[in-house]
């Protein structure tokens, strides 16, 4: 393990004004998103639309690392450039999804574990020839009645951390994520006692398992009430407690810590970040974002499957990309929206 590598790669994808954008959907996450614009689920539309967000150079600016699926990061642009050769072009740190996904937790009804640590070793060995600095894994955490369980909680914790410390022996970052779904009609005080429990287990396994943390990135969720929530907590207390969990379960040696976007609308997401960072500024890492649809919906809407979008397309990325990096500086208003527009 290259320790210094690993800390100048994290203090890359989270440097100041930048964040992650997590472009590493699925096959099935990416064709249903094409479907409901009538776009063709074809590989070369998938490449055709990774082509187009990665389009305009000035991307570096706003954005660190670049999560790819393993697709991608086996294709070239539109331009025949490697999509990892491309990142690295405009300053932007390539990374790879790993986990196999979310199955049915034995014995647990209606709880999930993420699967993928068979044979991972030689995969990231791989990802890594092929370019690939740091890597991703999703762990999924349901409210509910009843649920999590404790059971739940240590089987993520514990395949999250097997995870990182595999990362890590391969010289790349660990982007640990251990996702509680905003689903559901729980109060933003019930999701703050469950991400707490969440995110103190992941920090409990991955101390037990030797992952260094100042090598690693966390990627949460914020805590927000649940959508169906009748009740539903404002901005300033979404990022208040928010905060207040990480203040109490996450160590200071963490360079940054990348928030998934879990739904929210574009501006939403923003919005909370920003508000996260005017709060903020003593505390001991950087807060930025890790967003998928929140960085890529209206840029998808824009290019619409028709390669003559792909250039306004492109600047409607790099919008979103812009007002989250003024975000992550506490520096984003509602006004820039509209002055942009």
């Amino acid at each position: 393990m290259n320790l210094q590598q690993l800390k100048d790669v994290a203090a890359a994808m989270v440097a100041p004004g930048k964040g992650i954008l997590a472009m590493d959907e699925s096959h099935p996450t990416c064709n249903k998103r094409f479907e409901k614009l009538g776009i063709p689920t074809t590989e070369d539309k998938r490449r055709e639309y990774r082509h187009m967000l990665l389009k305009a150079d000035e991307m570096g600016q706003y954005i660190g690392g670049a999560i790819l699926f393993d697709e991608t990061i086996r294709q070239t642009t539109l331009d025949g450039v490697p999509f990892a050769e491309r990142l690295q072009a405009i300053g932007i740190v390539p990374g790879i999804k790993v986990d196999a996904g979310a199955k049915a937790l034995a014995l647990h009804a209606g709880e999930k574990v993420t699967e993928g640590l068979d044979g991972l070793r030689e995969r990231l060995a791989e990802y890594y020839d092929l370019g690939a600095r740091f890597a991703k894994w999703r762990a999924v955490i349901t409210i509910g009645d009843g649920i999590p369980s404790q059971a739940c909680l240590v089987a993520n914790a514990h395949a999250l951390a097997r995870y990182a410390t595999l990362c890590q022996e391969a010289d790349l970052v660990p982007i640990v994520e251990p996702e509680v779904l905003m689903d559901g009609t729980h109060t933003i005080e019930r999701s703050y006692d469950v991400t707490h429990a969440a995110q103190a287990q992941v920090f409990e396994q991955l101390e037990e398992q030797g992952v260094a943390l100042e090598g690693m990135v966390l990627k949460p969720n914020m805590v927000v009430s649940g959508y169906e929530c009748p009740e539903r907590a404002d901005v300033h207390r979404v990022a208040e407690q928010t905060i207040r969990c990480l203040k109490s379960t996450v160590p200071p040696q963490v360079p940054g810590i990348a928030f998934l976007s879990g739904g929210q609308t574009d501006e939403e997401a923003t919005e909370h970040l920003n508000a996260m960072n005017a709060l903020g500024a003593d505390l001991p890492w950087r807060l930025t974002f890790s967003y998928g649809r929140a960085l890529q919906q209206a840029a998808m809407q824009a290019w619409n499957g028709d390669a003559a979008n792909i250039a306004r397309a492109a600047k409607v990325i790099l919008h979103r990309a812009r007002m989250n990096g003024a975000a992550t500086r506490g520096e984003y208003s509602p006004e820039m929206e509209r002055a942009a527009a």
